[in-house]
C-alpha cells in the first residue's frame, strides 16, 4: 500500500506522491538492509555518518551489524541524506542490480530479498511494491518450507504409527504365546505343589512322632541321670565323711602322741636337771658301788617348791622368788592384768602390758627360767599388735575364756614334778593352781623383784 505525503522535494517523488510502507519491514529484508549498510559504512567519512553511528566507524562490518543494527536501520529510515549516501555506495558496489532496480526492471534471477533491500535503500519509484513482493515471497517460501516440514513430519508420524502397530501385533502374539506357556507351567507347578504339600504333611507327622519318641527317651535318660547323680552324691558324701573321720583319727593320734612325747621329754629334762643340780649341791663323787652302798639308809630327797616354802624366808621377800626360779626347769606363769593393776593401775592397758613384759624379759635373762604372761582377752576391743620380748611367752585368752581358766589349763598341761610358779593375787587362782601342784605367789612379790632389776 502506498501513502501519499506533501513533500514534493523528497527522493523518489513522483507527481508530489511519496511512497511509504504501511507495515513493518520484513525481517529478512531488514537483516539484508543492515548488512548492506554495514558494508557501505567503510566508504564514508566520520563526518558523513550520523552522530549516533560515528562510534561504530572503526568496527568491522560483522561487529557493526551485530552491535549497531537497530541504530543503522533507524538511521536509514529517518535520515534521507544518510540513506542517499548509502545508496551512492550501493551504486558503486552493485551497479548492475542498482541500475536495473532504478530502471524498474529488476533481474528475474535475483534474490527477492536482495532486490527489496536495495530498493529500500535507493527508494526508486515502486520500491514499496518490491519490498512487499519480497515479503510475500519470503512468506510464501516460509509457508512452503513449513508445509514441506509438516508433510515430512506427517509422513514420519505415519511411518512410526505403522511400525508401532506392527510391533504391537508382534508383541501381542508373543505375549499370548508366553501367557499360554505360563499357564501350562503354572498347571504343572500347581500339581507339583500339591504333591510337595502332601509330602510335607507326611514328613511333619513323622517328625512329630520322632520328636515324641525322642522326648520320651530324653525323659527316661534324665530320670536315670538324676538317679545316678543322687547315688553319686551319696557315695561322695560317705567318702568325704570317711576321709574326714580318718583324717581326724590320724590327727588325734599325731596330736596325742606329740603332746605325750613333749610332756615326757619335759619331765625327763626336769628330772635330769634336778639330778645334776642335786649332784652339784651335794658334791657327790662319781657314782661307784661301794660296800657302804649296801647299808640301809635314807637317801637324799628332791627339793621342790614346797621344800623352799618351809625355809625361813618371808612370803614377800624377793629372794623367795629367786630361789623358786633357780629350781631346774622352773616355769613362771604370770597373771598379767592382776600384776599390772596391782602395781600401776592408773596407766593405760597398753602401757601396763609393755612395762610388765619389759620387766619379765630382764628377769628371764637373769634367771633363765621359762616365763609365760597371760592376759584376759575379753578386755580387748581389737587384736593386739604386740611383739613378745625375748624369753617371754605372751598369751591372750580366747573369747568366752578368762585368763584364770587359761592359767589353770597351762598348769594342768605341765607334767607332775616340774616346778611351776604362778603369780596372782586372786585367791581362787592360787587355790586352783596349788591343787594342781604349782606354787602360787603374790603379785606384790613379783613387783618387788622387778623393782630390783
Amino acid at each position: 500500500m502506498v501513502e501519499r505525503t506533501g513533500d514534493p522535494g523528497a527522493a523518489g517523488d513522483a507527481e508530489g506522491v511519496t511512497e511509504a510502507l504501511d507495515r513493518p519491514l520484513p525481517e529478512g529484508v531488514r537483516r539484508r538492509v543492515v548488512a548492506l549498510v554495514a558494508d557501505a559504512f567503510g566508504g564514508l567519512t566520520v563526518t558523513e555518518l550520523p552522530t549516533q553511528l560515528r562510534q561504530y566507524a572503526r568496527f568491522t562490518p560483522t561487529r557493526r551489524a551485530k552491535f549497531a543494527g537497530n541504530a543503522m536501520a533507524a538511521a536509514v529510515e529517518s535520515d534521507p541524506v544518510f540513506r542517499q549516501r548509502i545508496g551512492g555506495r550501493l551504486r558503486e558496489t552493485q551497479r548492475e542490480l542498482a541500475e536495473a532496480i532504478e530502471g524498474g526492471s529488476p533481474p528475474a534471477a535475483a534474490d527477492p530479498v536482495d532486490v527489496a533491500a536495495v530498493a529500500y535503500v535507493l527508494r526508486p519509484v515502486g520500491w514499496v511494491k518490491l519490498v512487499e513482493a519480497a515479503g510475500e515471497e519470503a512468506q510464501r517460501a516460509s509457508a512452503e518450507r513449513a508445509g514441506e516440514e509438516a508433510a515430512r513430519e506427517l509422513q514420519r508420524l505415519r511411518d512410526e504409527l505403522a511400525e508401532a502397530k506392527a510391533a504391537t501385533r508382534h508383541e501381542t502374539e508373543r505375549t499370548r504365546t508366553e501367557l499360554e506357556a505360563a499357564r501350562k507351567e503354572n498347571d504343572g507347578l500347581q500339581r507339583k505343589l500339591r504333591s510337595a504339600q502332601s509330602d510335607v504333611r507326611r514328613g511333619a507327622a513323622a517328625l512329630r512322632k520322632a520328636e515324641a519318641e525322642l522326648e520320651a527317651v530324653r525323659a527316661e535318660a534324665a530320670a536315670r541321670q538324676a538317679t545316678a547323680d543322687g547315688e553319686a552324691r551319696r557315695l561322695r558324701a560317705r567318702l568325704a565323711e570317711a576321709e574326714s573321720a580318718l583324717e581326724a583319727s590320724r590327727r588325734a593320734v599325731r596330736e596325742g602322741r606329740s603332746v605325750e612325747d613333749m610332756r615326757l621329754r619335759l619331765l625327763l629334762d626336769t628330772v635330769l636337771d634336778a639330778a645334776q643340780g642335786l649332784r652339784r649341791e651335794l658334791a657327790l663323787p662319781p657314782a661307784s658301788m661301794r660296800p657302804a652302798d649296801t647299808v640301809d639308809a635314807v637317801e637324799p630327797g628332791k627339793m621342790t617348791p614346797k621344800d623352799i616354802a618351809t625355809r625361813a624366808l618371808s612370803e614377800m621377800d624377793p629372794a623367795l622368788l629367786d630361789q623358786l626360779l633357780a629350781l631346774p626347769q622352773a616355769h613362771l606363769v604370770v597373771d598379767g592384768y592382776n600384776v599390772t593393776k596391782t602395781g600401776y593401775p592408773t596407766m593405760p592397758l597398753e602401757k601396763q602390758r609393755l612395762r610388765l613384759l619389759g620387766g619379765l624379759a630382764v628377769l628371764a635373762a637373769q634367771t633363765g627360767a621359762e616365763m609365760t604372761c597371760v592376759f584376759d582377752g575379753a578386755e580387748l576391743a581389737a587384736p593386739v599388735l604386740l611383739a613378745p620380748p625375748r624369753g617371754v611367752r605372751v598369751l591372750f585368752s580366747k573369747p568366752g575364756v578368762t585368763a584364770d581358766e587359761l592359767i589353770r589349763q597351762i598348769v594342768r598341761a605341765e607334767p607332775p614334778g616340774r616346778p611351776v610358779v604362778v603369780v596372782s593375787t586372786d585367791r581362787e587362782v592360787a587355790d586352783g593352781v596349788a591343787r594342781a601342784g604349782a606354787r602360787p605367789v603374790a603379785s606384790a612379790l613379783l613387783l618387788k623383784r622387778l623393782a630390783r632389776t
